[in-house]
């Protein structure tokens, strides 16, 4: 609807309200609609009009809306985040008051939606001018999205229909998406064991569990727990639009390290048709035990592993591509009984000219202890005596 006049639309947001109508109120707050480009209703200080209309803190919203779209007229997405920030305490005021409904929901996603944009916005402007402190603006935001997941996870009403507690896993999915970027991931602890232990935890959206699941995968591989990256990464996966081809690939980025940590290494076809091919000599590193095509690989593609986080995950894979080298070097000499010279030698061969015979044996006796192989050193005879029965545990299956 075009508006002649900013009454004209203060009245039509009045109607929604009147009717209780989440949807209606959210669309006339939403900066995807196309009211927020209209040059009548950027307002630097409509509060005066509001009050005419609504009580509070319904005009507080209304006027911190207005406010948020006159910033953005004038390209001041600092401003316009702090006029959302200032939307959305208002809308908490409103939103823990209502009783046996949760109509509001709707208004709540808009709102703290367009509060993560504009946070987003102001982070990247700090970052370019070098004015303020890095992650200051997120951090912020993240507090006010926390004002409201307290409301919904408060919420004992026994009903579920009219439940607040439908809004706790979209408030946990922002959540995480700031805490990510700004790399406070401990703070996720609590948002993971206040939704595990929801009784409506399997009923939200799928969209919603996707994300979530997406996240909580991303965090247990961080913290060493592969399994349950597995577990969240491949449902996420799994259960992801065909149609999102970007997020098909970004959840294919880390379930695919996860995947080869468990000793399960992707099919060529898998990483053409996300785009991975990074991961391909990576994998064929560790299938034949060619430890200088895993240090080129990991070289030459540093940065983007640094920045998709994998790095360190698949630096862990390097016990991997240095088990199979030995095996290979056990089964030419076809002896139980394997000189730890011929072992260096191998070593040597693959461009790792700068290592002696301690460091060797250091480097076999942490495969042992990782179980990646089953024998003793001998030092005496510098030789690694290695299991008659299973020496070296499967690790690798195909995907």
């Amino acid at each position: 609807m075009s508006y002649h006049t900013l009454n004209q639309y203060l009245q039509e947001v009045s109607s929604v309200l009147d009717e209780y109508d989440g949807d209606g109120f959210a669309r006339l707050v939403s900066f995807n609609d196309p009211h927020v480009a209209n040059s009548k209703l950027q307002s630097e200080n409509a509060i005066g009009s509001c009050r005419r209309f609504f009580d509070s803190p319904y005009d507080e919203i209304i006027a911190a809306h207005l406010r948020a779209c006159w910033c953005v007229a004038n390209r001041d997405f600092g401003e316009a985040h702090n006029s959302q920030v200032a939307t959305v305490h208002a809308f908490v005021r409103a939103f823990q008051v209502q009783k046996d409904e949760n109509w509001a929901l709707p208004i709540m996603y808009t709102l703290i939606l367009d509060l993560r944009r504009f946070a987003d916005k102001a982070e990247q402007i700090v970052l370019s001018s070098g004015k303020g402190r890095k992650g200051d603006t997120l951090e912020t935001a993240a507090e006010v999205v926390m004002s409201c997941f307290r409301v919904c996870a408060s919420d004992g009403r026994s009903s579920v229909d009219v439940s607040k507690k439908w809004g706790m896993l979209f408030l946990v999915n922002q959540l995480f998406k700031i805490y990510f970027r700004i790399g406070k991931l401990h703070l996720c602890k609590p948002l993971i064991r206040a939704i595990e232990s929801n009784n409506i935890k399997d009923k939200f959206t799928l969209a919603q569990r996707v994300t979530y699941k997406f996240y909580v995968g991303r965090k247990a591989m961080f913290d060493s727990d592969y399994k349950m990256a597995d577990e969240f990464l491949s449902f996420a996966f799994k259960n992801c639009h065909s149609s999102c081809k970007k997020n098909l690939k970004l959840i294919m980025t880390y379930l695919v390290p996860v995947k080869m940590l468990l000793g399960s290494l992707p099919p060529k076809s898998i990483l053409e048709r996300y785009g991975l091919e990074q991961y391909g000599n990576i994998a064929n590193a560790i299938r034949t035990g060619n430890v200088q095509q895993f240090n080129e690989t990991l070289g030459s593609n540093e940065s983007l592993f640094i920045k998709t986080g994998v790095y360190l995950i698949l630096e862990k894979l390097r016990a991997v591509v240095l088990r199979t080298l030995l095996k290979r070097v056990s089964e030419l000499l076809n002896t139980h009984q394997v000189p730890l010279q011929s072992f260096q030698s191998a070593l040597e061969m693959q461009g790792i000219s700068d290592i002696d015979m301690d460091e060797t044996e250091c480097l076999v006796a942490g495969l042992i202890y990782s179980g990646n192989i089953r024998g003793y050193i001998s030092h005496q005879h510098k030789k690694l005596v290695i299991s008659k029965k299973n020496a070296f545990p499967p690790v690798l299956t195909t995907t």
